[in-house]
């Protein structure tokens, strides 16, 4: 597949996706990233790159979440801080095994995420697209 015909195929993907497959999408991103940073540690190759888009996407987590919609809300936003701010930890210092923690949580906010909208997608086949 051409750059050009993927990034149209990508694009579109994302304007058509419902909130909670864009959740999903933005969980799956983070964790490749983190998963490539800590493959380029490893390799004692930069992952300064991997790790910044991981933050950023972080970041956007936080941001979509609505305080006042559900009662977890405030938890959930602590614990995208904390990640966020590991990820800051271990590109400033360049720590493996902060990578390695950040990768482990990042995997479990992943896998609910994805839970969650498949429990969305049993109770309105719609609302997944």
């Amino acid at each position: 597949m051409s750059p050009n015909v993927r990034g149209a195929y990508l694009s579109s993907s994302v304007v058509t996706a419902s909130p909670s497959t864009l959740l999903v999408m933005l969980c799956d991103r983070l964790v490749l990233d983190i998963q490539r940073a800590v493959q380029a540690r490893r390799a004692d190759a930069p992952a300064h790159e991997h790790l910044l888009h991981a933050q950023d996407i972080v970041m956007e987590l936080q941001a979509s979440l609505r305080p006042d919609g559900w009662s977890g809300a405030a938890a959930l936003a602590s614990l995208y801080s904390f990640l966020h701010s590991s990820l800051v930890r271990a590109n400033v210092g360049r720590d493996l095994n902060v990578m390695e923690d950040c990768l482990h949580l990042a995997t479990q906010i992943q896998e609910t995420w994805r839970d969650a909208a498949m429990v969305v997608a049993e109770s309105s086949p719609s609302a997944i697209a």
